[in-house]
């Protein structure tokens, strides 16, 4: 079991970041939800213990807490915002709404050494985000920074290793934010940072070979890089055993299907079954336009045709999935906050009771960028390994409005050009996701002296390092001129293209 750090999500938008700054210093770490039972908070066995901001006030009644023996475990403890407000609160001080609210950029000045500042400069620009401030620190405390509108910006037990910052050290607005957190992770709790992909899969396949006994395994793959590493480690833990199974539901992208049983039968041999199933899933979609119906039916049709199919090898009795953190996240409050349903996602909940499988998900503590690297690790080809991430219900939910081959088809060849353009401006890799959305919006165009009425097509494409947030890409100006104009011109069926400039929040990657 590596070093753990432990981070109690109070609700933050940026719990998830804090783990992955955590994560970024090869140290591990999990998020549970700030009210766990301290019996489960011990048997992670932490060697310190990050509690996140939140919306909540800690002075109005009903505000979270965590157990109260965590600040008697006698590991590093550092509160971040709403994490402060509370150590100081519950440890004698005092915490009141402030008569200046805080949100955006900040000046902090560090007033006494501490090995949390070491090596950085007296004044610190951060990222504040609190209504509430902390009005005293508990007896004994000692100030390590103060801000125009923060008295406390920054404060620490002198007897305890416990910190408390009033700002966000995880973002990147905080300018030293990562070097705040590299301090805490090695010069306070005094960590190895010895957590390195090449331990997870020498782990991971140690925990699916006892998982899994001498039983079989399927694994559904898709043909995304999530389901191809999962199918990777389970495959180099019990060989021949796994069975993995891809569904052609008739909503890839062009070429996809012959692809991926060119590349994954090359990689897994005779491991590979593939079922064409489109017709089936094109006939329940008809007429279907709501998004969260279409992942729903979608849902339902891919475990009939899997169970189908998985019944041929009445030896399995687990199934391989390709979760990751991200989809936990989204789909459900997944660690006890207020955390919102955003959407359905394939990989989560549901599956192993329905097909009669025990579950295997090795990566689901994982963040994509260390799946690619596992990847890496692994041995895969890059040209897999560095596939964009493509949704579980396919183009069903970049094809908006109606499901019909004819829309699919041109979705498909739209697709392909904006592919095509990125890779040959180099462009690609520096990319997290980009694709085409079909509108069903029609409007006027003139080609060749003649009045059209076709639908519109969106060009997405974001750059990020997980999906919990992502920007919009600036594309050159010329290759967009590039992209449209051969849509236009070559796929009948779309007149006017768009370029999506929104970011995540508030808007999705996807569409739908």
């Amino acid at each position: 079991m590596p070093e753990t750090v432990l981070v109690l999500d109070f609700g933050s938008q940026y719990t998830q970041l804090i783990a992955r700054r955590v994560r970024e210093n090869h140290v591990f770490c999990v998020i549970l939800p700030c009210n766990a039972p301290i019996d489960r908070i011990r048997a992670l066995d932490p060697k310190a213990i990050i509690l996140s901001g939140g919306p909540a006030s800690f002075w109005q009644g009903g505000s979270p807490r965590c157990a109260p023996e965590v600040v008697t475990m006698g590991v590093p403890i550092l509160g971040l915002c709403y994490g402060m407000q509370l150590l100081c609160g519950e440890l004698g001080g005092h915490v009141a709404p402030a008569a200046h609210r805080e949100f955006g950029r900040a000046e902090v000045r560090v007033v006494t050494s501490d090995p949390l500042f070491e090596g950085l400069d007296t004044k610190q620009e951060v990222w504040m985000s609190h209504g509430d401030r902390v009005e005293s620190i508990p007896p004994g405390w000692i100030v390590l920074a103060e801000s125009d509108n923060a008295p406390f910006a920054a404060a620490r037990d002198p007897k305890r290793p416990i910190h408390g910052l009033q700002f966000h050290p995880e973002v990147a607005h905080t300018r030293h934010g990562k070097q705040m957190l590299r301090n805490f992770l090695f010069g306070v709790a005094k960590l190895s940072g010895d957590w390195v992909m090449s331990r997870f899969v020498d782990d991971a396949v140690e925990t699916v070979r006892a998982q899994v006994g001498p039983d079989r395994v399927i694994c559904g793959l898709s043909g995304g890089v999530d389901s191809l590493v999962t199918a990777a480690l389970v495959y180099r833990a019990i060989g021949d055993r796994l069975t993995c199974i891809f569904v052609d539901n008739g909503l890839l992208r062009l070429n996809e299907a012959e692809e991926v049983e060119s590349a994954f039968g090359a990689h897994f041999g005779k491991s590979l079954v593939t079922v064409h199933a489109a017709d089936r899933f094109l006939n329940e979609l008809a007429g279907v336009t709501d998004p969260e119906k279409k992942r729903k039916i979608i849902g339902r049709v891919f475990i009939e045709v899997f169970q189908d199919e998985a019944r041929k090898f009445p030896d399995a009795h687990y199934l391989a999935q390709g979760t990751l953190y991200p989809d936990v996240i989204e789909s459900v409050a997944a660690f006890g906050g207020p955390t919102a349903t955003i959407k359905t996602h394939h990989n989560v909940g549901g599956l192993p009771e329905k097909l009669g499988f025990k579950l295997v998900e090795p990566l689901r503590a994982l963040f994509k960028d260390e799946v690619r690297r596992i990847g890496v690790e692994l041995g895969l080809p890059e040209s897999m390994v560095w596939r964009h991430p493509f949704p579980g219900p396919g183009l069903a939910v970049r094809c908006l409005g109606e499901i019909t081959k004819k829309r699919l088809d041109v979705l498909r060849r739209a697709d392909a050009i904006f592919q095509e353009e990125l890779t040959s401006h180099e462009l690609h890799r520096s990319l997290w996701q980009a694709f085409c959305v079909l509108l069903p919006v029609r409007s006027v165009g003139v080609m060749g002296d003649e009045r059209t009425y076709e639908e519109a097509c969106a060009l997405r494409a974001v750059t990020s390092d997980d999906a919990m947030t992502a920007d919009w890409a600036q594309l050159p100006d010329a290759m967009l001129r590039t992209v449209s104009n051969r849509i236009i011109n070559e796929v009948r069926g779309i007149n006017r293209v768009v370029l999506d400039i929104s970011s995540k929040p508030p808007a999705t990657i996807e569409w739908e």
